[in-house]
Formats: structure tokens, sequence, C-alpha cells
């Protein structure tokens, strides 16, 4: 998606190796406008495969997935919780995922009653690195007894194995961006 590429070009910063840093539009303060046609975009992609809920984890791929299931016709959007609260029971779905950016085990978890049986769920999410979202999501999904019919994902780092991971579980998988590699802070985004 080109403005999506635009902006990591022009706003993103590599930090290290590893760490692709496009919080100024995407997941700290949100670029409204980009985020509606991210949304555009991966309806398009996934229109034919007629989700019916959109699935994420809470907080940074909520913004997409609202914007996505706007675009598809305003489906309900369903987000994994990463902390335990009062409100919610042991009636829930949970997975364990390890969060590459913060360096912690998350359990996440959603409630039986927001996932009904035989769903049809796309997942969004805001980065695809090692896949342990996506993948704790397709879990969540797979407890639920449902289906997962893609992933879609803002920014994908090509050179860590979550693509390969996902497609190895015959996961349909669309990103937005792809970032190869990270030069002295700069980062390097395939057109």
């Amino acid at each position: 998606m080109k403005e999506l590429v635009q902006a990591i070009r022009e706003q993103g910063i590599g930090i290290g190796e590893d760490i692709v840093k496009v919080d100024m539009f995407l997941n700290h303060r949100l670029d409204t406008g980009l985020l509606v046609k991210m949304g555009e975009a991966f309806a398009d992609a996934f229109r034919q495969d007629r989700p019916d809920i959109i699935l994420t984890v809470e907080a940074s791929g909520i913004a997409s997935a609202v914007t996505t299931a706007m675009a598809l016709g305003n489906l309900p959007v369903v987000f994994a919780k990463k902390s335990k609260t009062r409100n919610i029971t042991g009636d829930v779905y949970q997975s364990c995922v390890f969060s590459y950016t913060h360096g912690v085990e998350n359990h996440i978890r959603v409630s039986r009653a927001y996932l009904p049986e035989d769903s049809r769920v796309l997942i969004i999410d805001d980065f695809l690195a090692n896949g342990a979202a996506a993948t704790g999501l397709y879990e969540i999904v797979q407890q639920a007894r449902s289906t997962v019919v893609g992933v879609g994902v803002c920014v994908e780092k090509k050179f860590q194995p979550g693509r390969a991971k996902l497609e190895g579980m015959g996961v349909k998988v669309v990103s937005l961006a792809t970032v190869t590699g990270i030069d002295h802070g700069r980062l390097l985004v395939e057109d």
C-alpha cells in the first residue's frame, strides 16, 4: 500500500537490527486518514473470504481492526485482552503469547460469548514479526470451533519468520507494507 510505505519511509525509525518504530502514525499517535485507507485495503483483500468477525489483540491492533470492520460493512470487532480483569470470568478462550516488542509473555483471553462457534474470523494486527500474536489468536479461534479466513498485518518484518510460520499452518497472509531490513536507523521497505 503506497501511502503506508511512504509513511514508513518518511517517519519510521529503525532501532538496532530488528525494532521497527512507526508509532508516530500507527499505534501510539494515529493517522486516522491513513488507517481508514488501510482498512479499505484489508477489506479489498479479504472481502471474498466472507469474514463475519474481526479479531485482534489489545491495544495496537484495535484501530486497524475497526477501520477494516467498517470497510467490510460494520462487522463486530473482538480484541483479546492481555490482562485478567474482574469483569471477565473464567468462561474464556485463552492462549499464551510472547510479545517481541515488550519482551514479556502475555496470557490473552476472549470471552466465549463474543466469539461464537462457526464464526468466520479475520485476524488483523499492526505487526507481523515472529508470528506469536497471530498464532495465539489462531489458537483462540480453534478453541471457539471457528475458522480463520486470513491474517492481515499492517507492517510485516520480512527478516523474521512470522509469515512462513502462518503460511505453514495454511493461513492466508496479507501485509500492507513489508520492511526488509534496517540500515543505520533507516527502514528498508519494499515498493
